[in-house]
């Protein structure tokens, strides 16, 4: 089995995007939710995206945005990827795609395997399943239940989050087989600040899938 791709999220800073980007990672995700403590100015996305245009997927988070809100950031930030974060329905994502033209993630916090049957709904490119803590949105840190993805049947590829560190993801890839893992606090030293020694850590980690036991 391929090694699955490694999605690095929250990133604020250029360095740390094309750091991330030299280590092998898969797309770099900016996050445009103003309650984030790791909101990415416009400014600073436009600058990811020029440089890493066509070296990597440039990822847009949003929460509840309005469909205007997300095509300007998307065309200014040259985004591939628009992951909805908030409780977005399937048609709107559906408008989301065809506005853009980028690939979609629709985005969940489980709280149990009735998060997985709603998930079911979206026919986005990506589904994304996210530890939950209550009021947050995304980047919580905070893995969930590996195994009620046992139960999962859709055949929609996977992105694994929650929790993820250098030292468990091995043991998520090994258990789940994500086509993509997705972190943000486990490599950090502060809300989007990312060390690039985690992440390197990370996807060695992620790429020798090497369990101890």
């Amino acid at each position: 089995m391929d090694s699955p791709r490694i999605k690095i999220c929250g990133v604020t800073r250029l360095e740390d995007a094309q750091a991330a980007v030299e280590l092998g990672a898969w797309a770099v995700g900016m996050v445009f939710y103003e309650h984030s403590p790791r909101l990415c100015s416009l400014a600073d996305a436009e600058l990811i995206g020029a440089a890493l245009h066509r070296r990597a997927e440039i990822a847009g988070v949003f929460v509840n945005s309005t469909l205007e809100q997300i095509a300007d950031v998307s065309e200014r930030a040259g985004l591939t990827l628009v992951q909805l974060h908030g409780d977005e329905g399937p048609s709107f994502a559906g408008e989301v795609a065809r506005r853009t033209g980028a690939r979609t993630i629709k985005a969940a916090a489980v709280r149990g395997a009735e998060t997985l049957q709603d998930l079911a709904r979206f026919h986005t490119d990506f589904h994304l399943l996210d530890g939950y803590t209550a009021g947050l949105r995304g980047g919580t840190g905070e893995r969930f239940d590996w195994t009620l993805l046992e139960s999962r049947r859709s055949k929609v590829p996977l992105i694994l989050s929650g929790g993820l560190t250098p030292g468990n993801v091995a043991e998520a890839i090994a258990q789940v087989h994500p086509y993509a893992v997705d972190v943000a606090s486990g490599v950090e030293s502060a809300p989007g600040i990312k060390d690039h020694e985690l992440m390197r850590a990370l996807i060695e980690a992620a790429a020798t899938r090497e369990v101890s036991v």
